[in-house]
């Protein structure tokens, strides 16, 4: 038996024979990718990158391109198992060394093959502060993609999200480093489970690495105007979480250039800081497209052929999809190696990354996928119950005079708003297929069968009809409008709200207006949203405003209108049934802001932990957010009380204090605690999040809290580029939100 077959060898034992077996094509063979759907006979129309259940795969199209060398990696095959089987098969029995694929998949809320479930958008997971919660959502979206046959998935989205005009916040954990720190190792953990062999979880490739969500201007991809400090203590820790203690193997590089350099041919970024000081155990991979705007879009190089050497020189794996066609991929690369322009030793240590990989997958023992699985696992009873629960503890509060919670004392409801009939799910998500997606009427309807419930859109988000292909950076996007046939209707709105008890008015973004390639110049809702919402609240009667949104919003006209604001996000398949249940009060809401909301979209940036040293105000008015990060009410209080800090030897400090429901209702509190290092070298932010816990209590119920901060929680970048802390005084805090601090103590720290 070949040592590489031996099953009771390491993976990297049995990697080493294989790869010492390998010729120069079979090794580059494993660096690239192609797009599956393109084998298929004919790929669904719905989407582009799914192959029918009845279809099969063209093998004399794969026999062309792939021949006897084999292939790395597979992208855009969504399909059953049969399918994928068919692919593998082929190259497991008539590639000269049997090598498996790796099948890679979008799954950053939910597998992206039509049926699977949809669960709430990252940004909307943050706001539960509940990272075990994002951990089961972890192990329900790899365990639906590993049943379909997938073993990577390109996720999740690791950027902090600063600018809030950026089409992909709703993708992110927010704005906050740590935050997005304990979500990015809690939605890892989940997905990986600790060991990629399992028939449930797959491999995570975290993206965009690493400064990608305070692009210049809002705009996707645009450089970042970061310094290295800023890089350092913003942005780099949470791929550091997501790899060291996530123990994700592969990272996505980013389109974009930090200070200048681009990331994607730097070896700072790829060597010193991934694979050096993270432990990256597998490989960096470019973006879709990535490498050749290297040439097209940077101008950094004058040729395809430079183009390749500079980006695998720097650091670089592999390409991503469709940067460069498969074929001319690999003879570019088989002549630098050739000509003696890359290092062969380069494409060995990539190769070996991947080989290790298959190993640990159990690929060479299980390469097939099991028929009979997604049946068993697609949403089933347990990713159904995750999912609502995760829009439930999401729901956010900012505003609230006492009209909420609904209960059972207004007999006639207006239904307004262009999502209040059709449910907003966010980008990258599956499609629906084989079930239905209630909205906020179909479930305000159920809960309210008594009721006389009128709805009404009023106006639509965007006026773009029917659906079509669009392209982000190359890569094919189905765009459905799923307001397209919603025609302004602001008057017959308005003679509704008037003539009703209440009106929840339902508004926010879509596909159009959030998501990749969806940056916006201005924050206030889009289309004539906020006409309607002005022009309801006119009436007299009580306004209720929902959000169904994927980023924040200028909401400074309408808080002074509405009686209260409820922000949903992307809630997923069940995002209508968890509005409804905080609406109605069957649920008390206790989620919080990730993102700060500005009081005018000329505030920008927008974040709680910006630097000290700008002036206190505009001609306009006051510089501080509208709604600040971590923001959220509830239907009861919560008091805090018995603030005790007692050190525990050399940097460790414990701090304790109560948190006592002291409303009438049931509910859940997030308590946040704040430092802010008072004798600093360096400029600091005057509070950062360390440490929260969110809790549940009874009304009347008391509960003590306690916290351990460390040399992680009191460190900072010194001016010689060492971590340190610094001695000198810590002012502590402890409260409901960034804003909203109810208790404090400064601590000395020789």
């Amino acid at each position: 038996m070949e040592k590489y077959k031996n099953p009771s060898l390491t993976p990297e034992e049995r990697a080493l024979d294989l790869l010492s077996k390998m010729t120069l094509e079979e090794k580059i063979a494993q660096i690239n990718i192609i797009r599956g759907a393109e084998y298929a006979y004919e790929s669904m129309k719905q989407f582009t990158c799914t192959v029918e259940e009845n279809d099969n795969i063209n093998l004399d199209k794969v026999r062309e391109t792939v021949g006897k060398r084999g292939i790395g990696y597979v992208h855009d095959i969504y399909s059953v198992p049969r399918i994928k089987n068919q692919l593998q098969k082929f190259l497991v029995e008539e590639t000269r060394l049997g090598i498996p694929c790796i099948f890679t998949a979008e799954a950053l809320h939910g597998v992206s093959f039509a049926g699977c479930s949809i669960f709430p958008v990252p940004l909307t997971l943050s706001q539960t502060f509940n990272p075990e919660l994002v951990r089961q959502i972890g192990d329900g979206i790899a365990t639906e993609t590993r049943a379909i046959g997938h073993h990577e998935i390109l996720a999740p989205n690791l950027d902090v999200a600063r600018d809030p005009r950026w089409g992909r916040t709703e993708e992110t954990f927010g704005e906050d480093t740590y935050l997005s720190s304990e979500m990015a190792a809690a939605i890892i953990s989940g997905e990986q489970k600790g060991d990629i062999s399992r028939n449930d979880s797959v491999i995570c490739e975290p993206k965009h690495y690493c400064v990608h969500g305070m692009p210049e201007g809002g705009l996707n991809c645009a450089p970042a105007r970061v310094g290295q400090r800023e890089v350092e203590t913003c942005y780099l820790p949470v791929f550091e979480a997501g790899i060291k203690r996530g123990g994700a193997y592969n990272v996505m590089a980013c389109y974009n250039s930090i200070d200048g350099e681009l990331v994607m041919t730097s070896e700072h970024y790829l060597k010193e800081v991934l694979k050096e000081r993270f432990g990256l155990r597998g490989i960096s991979r470019a973006d879709w497209g990535g490498v050749m705007r290297i040439l097209n879009t940077h101008h950094m190089t004058r040729s395809k052929s430079e183009t390749v050497r500079m980006a695998l020189s720097g650091g670089l794996d592999m390409q991503g999809c469709c940067d460069i066609p498969a074929r001319e991929w690999e003879e570019i690369i088989y002549s630098l190696v050739e000509e003696g322009k890359l290092e062969a030793a380069k494409i060995d240590d990539s190769v070996l990354r991947i080989l290790k990989m298959k190993f640990e997958l159990g690929l060479f023992e299980n390469p097939y996928a099991d028929d009979a699985l997604p049946e068993k696992v697609i949403r089933c009873d347990k990713h159904k119950a995750v999912s609502l629960k995760a829009a439930e503890q999401a729901m956010v509060l900012l505003k609230n005079d006492g009209t909420l919670p609904m209960g059972d004392k207004y007999k006639k409801i207006a239904l307004i708003g262009p999502s209040s009939a059709s449910q907003k799910v966010g980008g990258y998500s599956s499609t629906v297929r084989g079930y239905k997606i209630n909205s906020v009427y179909d479930e305000l309807r159920l809960r309210y069968p008594e009721a006389e419930i009128h709805q009404c859109d009023g106006c639509a988000i965007t006026h773009n009809h029917g659906e079509s292909v669009h392209y982000v950076d190359g890569q094919p996007h189905l765009t459905k409008i799923v307001d397209a046939d919603i025609d302004d209707m602001i008057d017959d709105a308005v003679k509704l709200a008037a003539d009703a008890d209440i009106a929840v008015l339902v508004c926010g973004d879509n596909n159009v207006t959030s998501g990749e390639g969806a940056d916006r110049c201005h924050l206030i809702l889009n289309g004539r949203q906020r006409e309607l919402i002005l022009k309801v609240a006119a009436t007299g009667t009580p306004v209720v405003l929902v959000l169904e949104n994927g980023k924040a919003v200028d909401l400074s006209e309408e808080t002074k209108v509405c009686a209260s604001i409820l922000v949903a996000g992307f809630g997923g398949e069940f995002g209508a049934k968890a509005i409804v249940e905080v609406l109605s009060g069957d649920i008390n809401p206790a989620g919080r802001l990730s993102v700060s909301y500005p009081r005018d979209e000329g505030m920008l940036p927008c974040y709680y932990s910006k630097l000290p040293g700008g002036s206190n105000g505009y001609l306009e008015g006051d510089t501080s957010p509208l709604y600040a990060f971590g923001h959220g009410l509830s239907y009861t209080k919560f008091d805090y009380s018995n603030l005790c800090v007692t050190p525990l030897g050399g940097y460790r400090h414990e701090i304790r204090f109560t948190v006592t429901n002291a409303g009438d209702m049931d509910g859940d509190e997030v308590a946040q605690l704040y430092v802010n290092d008072i004798d600093s070298s360096i400029v600091t932010p005057m509070k950062l999040l360390r440490k929260f816990e969110r809790i549940s209590l009874k009304a009347g119920e008391s509960r003590e809290i306690s916290f351990v901060l460390d040399f992680d929680d009191f460190k900072l970048l010194g001016l010689n580029w060492k971590w340190k802390v610094e001695p000198g005084d810590f002012d502590i805090m402890v409260g409901a939100s960034s804003s909203d601090i109810r208790l404090n103590q400064i601590i000395n720290i020789r």
